[in-house]
């Protein structure tokens, strides 16, 4: 085995940290696991911060849906009120996708960081 080889083996524990913490964010707070998932891809699994994002959408999917159904099962979901979210944000997601490929990286990682600030700040004082 070449040493490529294995340091690949020895760093599996990087995106497994990575996807657990999304896990536990998206099941305590039904959601928020891309906020934590995506500098984790970037600094943990040396991903590029456009690699990071993507990646993110397609491991918080599943992870959203496995929170969902437990949400569901335990009588804390209200479709009719999600509903309308929900359409919104099929939409958004679409032209959101479509217009990714062009948005700037840094323009783009300096507005996610006011997300998470934006975030943090409201919980903290509203």
């Amino acid at each position: 085995m070449s040493t490529s080889e294995e340091s690949k083996q020895a760093a599996w524990w990087r995106p497994a940290l990575a996807g657990a913490a999304a896990g536990v964010a998206n099941g305590f707070f039904g959601g928020g696991g891309g906020m934590i998932l995506v500098p984790m891809l970037v600094r943990l699994c040396h991903l590029t911060q456009r690699k990071a994002f993507a990646t993110s959408v397609a491991i918080i999917l599943p992870l959203c849906i496995l929170s969902s159904v437990i949400y569901l099962l335990r009588g804390g979901l209200d479709w009719t009120a999600a509903l309308p979210y929900l359409l919104g944000g099929l939409a958004g997601g679409f032209l959101g996708g479509k217009l990714f490929k062009g948005v700037n990286m840094d323009w783009l990682r300096r507005a996610f960081a006011l997300l998470i600030l934006y975030g943090g700040v409201k919980s903290l004082f509203f």
